[in-house]
């Protein structure tokens, strides 16, 4: 029998939970910024080898919703929670600020308490500070006892990513593989597309216009002997955001097209046409529909 199972990150907004994922699964799958909360919707990905199959799923920050959007946020969390054969939590251990604020999480003290499967504490970023810092932070969640492994990673770095893995492994259930050997994703090429947008966006544009962004692809045509043909809303909140996306005489919104189309080439290995426009829907963050309609909500159980 091969080890099968759910494997779940979780932690505070910007500890590093899509770096990991990405690092343990060899490819780079969810998005990554240096701003929070750039998850919005849990990610699954899959790593199948000959004796094992780990279905890794990606969530949002842990936060105490303030609107709409970061309940349905919420809800991904605690779906993705819910599904896990193991939980992996993760610890950004660079600033003690985050320390202090994961150790007084009450959703941690929570799941903690009433924990039923295996919960691997992941440290993070320990390239930036002194081994022997490492090894303080280390005896101090030991001592508490209330995680399964302690673990020192730096997924940026890829270092212990292999220890991580293994500890996850030793974890699983025995069971039949769940997807076939070749799939790496259950979402679809879209998905990915918009978020590689999205990621750009993050990257180029100040602290208040990312949030107020959706990318939604309204057409999405694939030609073997030519240029794939896609055309992306960018959905903000406010008119006085509109301009800000355009820029100066259409610059912003240029330069924002030619780093998604290199990143979306590079992810699907062909060449693209890539169309952006940008539509304002007045407090989308907060309207149910809307957000129904971007994909929020509840994810598809684990049967």
């Amino acid at each position: 029998m091969t080890k099968v199972g759910y494997v779940t990150i979780i932690g505070l907004p910007n500890a590093g939970k899509s770096t990991l994922m990405n690092a343990l699964l060899g490819q780079k799958l969810a998005i990554t910024n240096q701003k929070p909360q750039t998850t919005r919707k849990r990610i699954l990905g899959i790593l199948s080898e000959e004796d094992y199959q780990v279905i890794f799923l990606d969530t949002p920050g842990i936060l105490n919703p303030s609107y709409l959007l970061q309940e349905k946020m919420m809800e991904d969390v605690n779906l993705s929670v819910r599904d896990a054969d193991v939980i992996i939590f993760i610890i950004d251990v660079s600033d003690e600020r985050e320390i202090k604020k994961a150790l007084m999480n009450d959703y941690l003290k929570e799941l903690l308490d009433r924990k039923n499967n295996p919960v691997i504490l992941v440290l993070n970023k320990i390239d930036l500070l002194s081994q022997e810092k490492v090894k303080d932070i280390i005896l101090k969640f030991e001592e508490m006892d209330k995680f399964d492994s302690v673990i020192p990673v730096s997924a940026s770095l890829n270092f212990n990513i292999q220890g991580v893995s293994a500890k996850i492994i030793d974890y699983l259930p025995e069971g039949p593989k769940l997807y076939p050997d070749d799939i790496v994703a259950e979402a679809d090429e879209r998905f990915f597309v918009s978020e590689i947008i999205r990621e750009k966006i993050l990257e180029l544009y100040g602290d208040e216009i990312p949030y107020s962004c959706e990318v939604l692809i309204v057409e999405f045509k694939e030609r073997e002997s030519s240029k794939d043909y896609i055309s992306a809303e960018i959905v903000v909140e406010k008119e006085t955001q509109k301009p800000i996306i355009i820029g100066n005489q259409g610059r912003a919104i240029k330069k924002l097209g030619e780093r998604s189309r290199k990143a979306i080439e590079e992810f699907l290995q062909h060449e693209v046409y890539l169309e952006l426009r940008v539509k304002v829907r007045d407090k989308w963050r907060s309207n149910e529909n809307m957000l129904k309609s971007f994909g929020y909500g509840r994810g598809k159980e684990k049967e």
